[in-house]
């Protein structure tokens, strides 16, 4: 789904982006310019942000 119209990206870019060690939004901003032209996809992107960051110390845990 896109999340930032202004810019093209999709949901499935920002978690890209998050796997490959994007950790805020300043670095999503940085690398996928979302929430740097109008800044409605700023809920959005924060919301997949904290989800994936979730996911990703859950997965942590369990392998430790």
């Amino acid at each position: 789904m896109y999340i930032c119209i202004c810019h093209g990206v999709t949901d499935s870019k920002i978690e890209q982006a998050i796997e490959a060690g994007s950790a805020s939004m300043r670095d999503l901003s940085k690398e996928l310019g979302v929430g740097t032209q109008c800044g409605k996809c700023t809920n959005c992107t924060k919301k997949i942000l904290n989800q994936k960051l979730i996911e990703i110390v859950d997965i942590t845990e369990q392998v430790a």
